[in-house]
């Protein structure tokens, strides 16, 4: 049996505390463009035409932490480049403050935080025969992106539309991490996931089915961070989706044969990565049927 995870795995809804859910929705719809698909109480639900990408928990008394584990950031793929231009214009046409922009090989992305400091990429990807190799390994680099150019796809018709673009994906999650060693143990050997490209000793980045990533790990924030007090906003969990029963099975059988504490809950097991990061195991059974 492989000890790879199944190629059709992906990265589902991120789980944020927030301080103000109301600022928060402001600005996730009138920044970014999701919409509220559902809002209960202190919690929303927020995504585009189709599902939820994001769930914002509100806590009056959260605070950011600095210095320690948890969520570097949650990255919005969009079908295409022009989607990206869209998104761009709406971010220039709203003054929203952006922390930087760049050219991966594999995508293009845009950067930017919302109101409680989490970090936030949109981006597009290239096709995978244009993704660039180094003795036949993936290479991402990190290159300045030309905005104009982004911008040059934009057309007249764009001028009338608003939100992000329907199929608009969450594409990766890239987390803080207190150890390197730790990480890729968990995540490679213990998750199955592939590892597709490691920075020295500071960063790596995983994926299922060939992928560029689905998760980056890095330890940015310092080798041996601690986890973020609690009462902090940030990365409550994101999810980790498979196609079936089976897999979800396999991985959970997996991850308890290397002393990871993880229950089941009908089609969610939850579950904490070594820095404490958390993650829920769920099951989307589109995924079996693209």
């Amino acid at each position: 049996m492989s000890n790879s995870i199944d190629e059709r795995t992906r990265v589902g809804p991120v789980h944020l505390t927030v301080r103000d859910l109301s600022r928060s929705i402001a600005f996730y719809e009138e920044r970014i463009g999701l919409r509220v698909n559902r809002r209960e109480g202190s919690t929303a639900r927020l995504g585009v035409t189709g599902g939820d990408l994001l769930a914002l928990l509100e806590d009056r008394a959260a605070r950011p932490a600095s210095g320690t584990t948890g969520l570097y950031h949650f990255a919005l793929l969009v079908p295409s480049r022009r989607d990206l231009a869209r998104a761009l214009a709406e971010l220039v046409r709203t003054r929203t403050a952006m922390t930087g922009a760049a050219d991966h090989g594999v995508s293009e992305a845009l950067y930017l935080s919302d109101p409680d400091e989490n970090g936030i990429e949109i981006y597009r990807d290239r096709p995978r025969d244009e993704w660039p190799l180094e003795h036949g390994r993936l290479a991402m680099g990190t290159d300045p992106l030309d905005l104009e150019d982004v911008l040059s796809e934009l057309s007249r018709d764009d001028e009338h539309r608003s939100g992000l673009a329907a199929g608009t994906t969450i594409g990766h999650v890239h987390l803080h991490v207190a150890d390197l060693t730790a990480a890729r143990r968990f995540y490679v050997d213990g998750l199955g996931f592939e590892l597709r490209q490691q920075w020295g000793t500071s960063a790596l980045f995983v994926a299922a089915g060939g992928y560029h990533h689905h998760i980056g790990l890095n330890t940015w924030q310092g080798v041996g961070a601690p986890p973020p007090p609690p009462g902090s906003t940030g990365l409550r969990h994101f999810e980790i989706r498979v196609a079936d029963r089976a897999e979800f099975e396999r991985v959970v059988g997996r991850l308890r044969a290397i002393g990871v504490a993880i229950e089941a809950r009908g089609d969610s097991a939850p579950f904490r990565d070594p820095s404490q990061n958390g993650i829920a195991l769920t099951i989307d059974a589109t995924l079996a049927h693209p």
